[in-house]
C-alpha cells in the first residue's frame, strides 16, 4: 500500500562527483513518499507447492517502490513474523543515510518480532534496482520486490542508436517511464532455515532448486530422463560420465561429487532424498505481462532474485535492446538472450510489431548445477485466441537454436554517457574467493568467514572503532576521495560468484583466467595489459567473477570513495552469504555522519 505522509524529514544533501562520473542527484526538499510495508510469515504457493514463506502486504513477490530520482522515500517496515528481519535496498546509493542500508550488524540492530522500522533514502540515481531481505536466508524465503526510479525529462539517452524516428523515441521514452519488471528467481520447496541446517549437517553446498518463478508465478514440470540427459551441460557429463553418474530426476548435478563439492568429509545420509530427486508436477497460474501494440515500445526491466542460479532471459520471436545494466545507461546492444546473474538487472526495449497473440518468455538455468526452466507470457492486447506456438531462440538449458542468435556480452558493453575510472589507484585490496573449512562454508578474503553470528552485533556504524578481531580480519579501511581497488582471486574448481557492493557503484576494469600473481593493477598491466579496460568500461554495482573451473580466475574493480559509510560486500548467491562469503569496506569513517538518535537507540521513529 502506498501512501503520502507529510513527515518532517532531514537528510544529507551531497553534491559531488561520483565514481559514475557525474553528480549525484540532490534532494530536492520534497515531501517524502512513503510506504507501508507489513510482513508476515504465511502458508503460501506460488508454484503450486503450499510451504511457509514472507508475504509483504499479504502478496509476493512485494509492492514496487515506483519514484522519481531526486525524490526523498520512507519506508516503514512492520515485522509481523516471529524473528528478527531487515531489508536493503539494494543498489540504492544510501548517500547520507547508511542507517538505511539494511544490514544487520553493520548499520541497524535487527526488526525483532512486533517492531517497526523507518527507513529513509533519497532516490540519487534513475534505474532499476530491488528491495530484500538481508537477514540470515530470508530472501530465499520470499522477501522482494522491485524499485524502478524514473529519470528526469533532461537525463540523456541514447536511444537515438536505436532509431531516429521521432515516434519511436518518444515511445521508447513513455515505455522507459512505464517499464513492466520481470523480476525472476528459482524457488526450493524448503525453507531457508531447512535449507541452511541441511546444508549445515551434511557439509553439502546444495544447488538443486524445485522451479522457477517470474513475478512469483510458476510451476514444476518435470522431465523424462531422456531429456535430462539431453540438456545436460557437456562440461557437467565429462565429470559424471566417468562416475558412472546422471543428473538427478530434478535436473540436479548430484550431491556426491567431489569436484563439485571440495575435499572435504560429507554426510549425504543427512540429506533428505526430495532435496536433490523425486520430482512432482504442479499446477498453478503463469505470469502474464501484457502489452498494448499501439504503444509501439515496452521496457521489460529485468531482475534476478534468485537465491542459486544464474539466470537467463529471451522473448519468442522479440529481439530485445538492452539500454541499461544495474540502473545505468549503456549504449543499446541487441541481442536475443541475456544471461543475468544474482542481484543483477537489465533493462530491454522490445518492439511490439509481432502480429497480436501470446509469446513466450523463458527463463533458463545457465550452469553446471541444474537444468531448469521457468516461462511467462508476452500478451498483446486484442489478440484472438491462437494455437500457435511462438518460435524460440534457445532451449530448455538456455542454449541458442540457431547460429544467428546473439547473447549480451557484460565485458563489452558501454556507458551512456561516457565514464571512465582514475588510470591508478590510491590503494588496492585482495579478496581470495573460496571454501573455509567445509563445502558450505566460505570466505571472501581468504581470512575470516562472515558467519550469520555477526547479524546481532552491535552495528559498526555505531561505533567504527569497537571491532572485534574477528571482524577486523574482515574489514577494510579507505580514505575519502581516493580511488580503491578491489581485486578478487579465485581458486580453480569454483563457480561464477555474483559479488555485489553496497553504496556506489565500480567499475569492472579487468578479469582474466590464470593465476593473478601481481601486487597491482599497474603492475600486472606491464604484463597482460590486454585483460584491462580503462575506456569507459562496466560500471556496476555487481561483479561476476569468471568462472574457475580448470584453473584459478581473478576480477579487478575500481571505484572511488565518496559515500562514507561502512558498507557491505559479498557474493549474491544466498547459502554462499549464509556461508560466510563477505566482508565489510569502512568508507572514510572520519567523515562518517553523525547517527541520528532515532537510529541510534530507536528504529527510526520520530
Amino acid at each position: 500500500m502506498v501512501s503520502l505522509g507529510f513527515v518532517k524529514l532531514l537528510l544529507w544533501a551531497f553534491v559531488f562527483t561520483t565514481a559514475r562520473g557525474s553528480s549525484l542527484w540532490p534532494p530536492l526538499n520534497r515531501t517524502p513518499i512513503r510506504y507501508e510495508f507489513s510482513l508476515t510469515w504465511e502458508t503460501h504457493s506460488p508454484d503450486g507447492f503450499a510451504r511457509k514463506m514472507i508475504l509483504t502486504n499479504g502478496q509476493f513477490p512485494g509492492p514496487s517502490i515506483e519514484v522519481t530520482q531526486g525524490d526523498e522515500v520512507e519506508v516503514a517496515v512492520t515485522n509481523l513474523m516471529p524473528f528478527n528481519t531487515t531489508i536493503h535496498f539494494h543498489g540504492i546509493d544510501q548517500v547520507g543515510t547508511p542507517w538505511s542500508d539494511g544490514v544487520p550488524g553493520v548499520t541497524q540492530k535487527p526488526i525483532s518480532p512486533g517492531a517497526t522500522f523507518v527507513y529513509r533514502w533519497t532516490a540519487t540515481d534513475y534505474g532499476t534496482y530491488w528491495y530484500h531481505a538481508h537477514e540470515r536466508g530470508q530472501l530465499a524465503d520470499g522477501l522482494f520486490g522491485a524499485i524502478l526510479i524514473n529519470p528526469p525529462s533532461s537525463e540523456p539517452s541514447a536511444f537515438k542508436m536505436i532509431s531516429n524516428s521521432s515516434y519511436d523515441l518518444a515511445a521508447m521514452r513513455r515505455a522507459e517511464n512505464h517499464a513492466k519488471p520481470l523480476i525472476i528467481s528459482d524457488w526450493s520447496h524448503l525453507t531457508s532455515e531447512e535449507f541452511w541446517n541441511i546444508e549445515a549437517a551434511s557439509d553439502v553446498d546444495v544447488t538443486c532448486m524445485d522451479s522457477i518463478l517470474v513475478n512469483g508465478k510458476g510451476s514444476v514440470a518435470c522431465l523424462s530422463q531422456e531429456e535430462i540427459n539431453k540438456y545436460t551441460p557437456a562440461a557437467a557429463r565429462e565429470i559424471l560420465t566417468p562416475l558412472g553418474l546422471t543428473f538427478t530426476d530434478k535436473g540436479c548435478l548430484p550431491a556426491d561429487v567431489p569436484v563439485a563439492q571440495g575435499n572435504f568429509t560429507h554426510q549425504l545420509n543427512e540429506i533428505p532424498y526430495n532435496v536433490y530427486n523425486g520430482c512432482q508436477n504442479t499446477s498453478a497460474p503463469r505470469e502474464v505481462i501484457k502489452v498494448d501494440p499501439k504503444d509501439g515500445w515496452v521496457s521489460i526491466n529485468i531482475i534476478s532474485t534468485a537465491d542459486v542460479s544464474t539466470l537467463e532471459v529471451s522473448i519468442d520471436e522479440h529481439p530485445m535492446w538492452i539500454y541499461a545494466t544495474d540502473g545505468r545507461h549503456i549504449e543499446p546492444t541487441l541481442v536475443h538472450a541475456v544471461s543475468v546473474p544474482n542481484g543483477n538487472r537489465y533493462s530491454a526495449l522490445v518492439k511490439l510489431d509481432k502480429a497480436p497473440g501470446d509469446y513466450t518468455i523463458r527463463v533458463a538455468t545457465v550452469g553446471l548445477n541444474q537444468v531448469l526452466s521457468g516461462y511467462a507470457t508476452l500478451s498483446y492486447t486484442g489478440a484472438k485466441k491462437s494455437k500457435r506456438q511462438s518460435t524460440p531462440y534457445i532451449d530448455y538449458a538456455g542454449s541458442n537454436l540457431t547460429e544467428e542468435v546473439v547473447f549480451f556480452s557484460d565485458a563489452t558493453q558501454k556507458g551512456f554517457p561516457a565514464s571512465s575510472p582514475a588510470t591508478t589507484a590510491d590503494a588496492t585490496h585482495f579478496f581470495e574467493i573460496g571454501h573455509f573449512g567445509g563445502s558450505y562454508l566460505w570466505t571472501l578474503n581468504g581470512k575470516e568467514s562472515y558467519g550469520m553470528g555477526f547479524e546481532t552485533a552491535t552495528p559498526i556504524l555505531f561505533n567504527p572503532n569497537s571491532t572485534t578481531p574477528e571482524e577486523r580480519n574482515l574489514t577494510i579501511t579507505t580514505k575519502n576521495g581516493t580511488w580503491v581497488d578491489l581485486i578478487f582471486k579465485i581458486t580453480s574448481l569454483q563457480p561464477p560468484h555474483p559479488v555485489h557492493k553496497h553504496s556506489n557503484k565500480g567499475y569492472i576494469i579487468g578479469q582474466g583466467v590464470g593465476t593473478f600473481n601481481y601486487s597491482s593493477v599497474a603492475e600486472a598491466m606491464q604484463y597482460i595489459p590486454e585483460a584491462f579496460n580503462f575506456n569507459n568500461p562496466p560500471l556496476r554495482d555487481s561483479f561476476t567473477t569468471p568462472p574457475a573451473t580448470t584453473e584459478d580466475s581473478w576480477l579487478a574493480v575500481r571505484y572511488q570513495v565518496v559515500n562514507p559509510g561502512p558498507f557491505l560486500l559479498h557474493c549474491h548467491v544466498q547459502t554462499h552469504l549464509s556461508g560466510g562469503m563477505g566482508a565489510i569496506i569502512l568508507d572514510a569513517p572520519e567523515d562518517w555522519p553523525a547517527v541520528p538518535s532515532e537510529y541510534r537507540y530507536g528504529n527510526g521513529l520520530f
